[in-house]
């Protein structure tokens, strides 16, 4: 079909607003790439913008010789890797079960749900709370206040109510139980929800500091997120006293801070492409109703 001058008018404005558009939001990413691979005295300087006027991988080998910073990263991903196993799987166990009509008092735990995702005691009350069960300062302070997620928890009950019944009723009738249904049958084809699920959950925790910063008080149960707010704030000097600190190094608090930043982007751009094709069926759990 011959195309006429306005559409072609029409899709050069598109395409031009569509770079626009990308650069704005691609660019400050490769920035960052650019400076963490760039001497960090000479990014006081200025000039670095499109590559690195001084390459040097200095800043990565400051960051990952660091005890503290390896520790922080291995705390954030044992952290991301149980937090989303024990959250997704008890999140979809209370779903499950709150999915059926049949559930004594389901009506009593709608309404606990619904009333615990629009209030909230507050700080010092989770404070509290967290101190009486004994989590402050240890590992599960980041694993078992994050078990149940209400959001999900209503999502997972839409979907699992789609599913449909013939499949429990083949199973129970061959003799199994209310667990291998679950883990079996039930779970295997809700792979687009886990899959959605997953990212959310391991995103918020993977990204979660303040927990980190009120709750826990041993170094070596510090998050990467929190390591990298620390520097943040502790980066806030001028130029010239910045450059004074550096010295002979090529490594400055800011440089190294940006590594950091790299560094807590990789993994969840590395994971995003396996789970894109769950992800786009997930976000459309609940959408359409028939």
């Amino acid at each position: 079909m011959k195309r006429s001058l306005e559409d072609r008018i029409f899709d050069g404005v598109n395409v031009c607003l569509l770079a626009i558009i990308f650069f704005a939001t691609a660019y400050p990413f490769y920035y960052l790439l650019v400076i963490s691979f760039n001497s960090g005295t000479d990014v006081l300087l200025g000039g670095a913008y499109f590559w690195p006027t001084e390459f040097t991988l200095e800043n990565y080998k400051t960051f990952f010789g660091d005890s503290k910073w390896m520790s922080a990263l291995f705390m954030s991903v044992l952290r991301t890797g149980v937090g989303v196993v024990t959250g997704v799987l008890f999140t979809c166990l209370v779903a499950y079960g709150l999915s059926h009509q049949d559930l004594v008092f389901r009506g009593f735990y709608f309404s606990v749900v619904i009333f615990a995702m629009y209030f909230s005691g507050g700080l010092i009350p989770y404070y509290v709370v967290l101190r009486s069960l004994g989590l402050l300062n240890t590992f599960w302070v980041f694993i078992i206040p994050a078990l149940l997620n209400t959001f999900f928890l209503l999502i997972a009950i839409s979907f699992f109510r789609e599913i449909p019944p013939d499949l429990k009723e083949s199973a129970l009738i061959d003799g199994a139980g209310e667990l291998q249904i679950y883990f079996k049958i039930i779970l295997p084809v809700s792979k687009p929800l886990l899959a959605t699920m997953a990212l959310f959950t391991g995103v918020g925790h993977w990204n979660s500091w303040l927990d980190a910063a009120y709750f826990v008080r041993d170094e070596y149960l510090r998050t990467l997120s929190y390591r990298l707010i620390e520097i943040i704030n502790q980066s806030r000097v001028s130029l010239s006293a910045e450059a004074a600190i550096a010295g002979a190094s090529s490594v400055t608090s800011y440089s190294l801070q940006v590594t950091a930043m790299i560094v807590s982007i990789a993994p969840i751009i590395a994971v995003y492409p396996f789970l894109q094709k769950y992800f786009v069926a997930g976000m459309m759990l609940g959408s359409v109703k028939e």
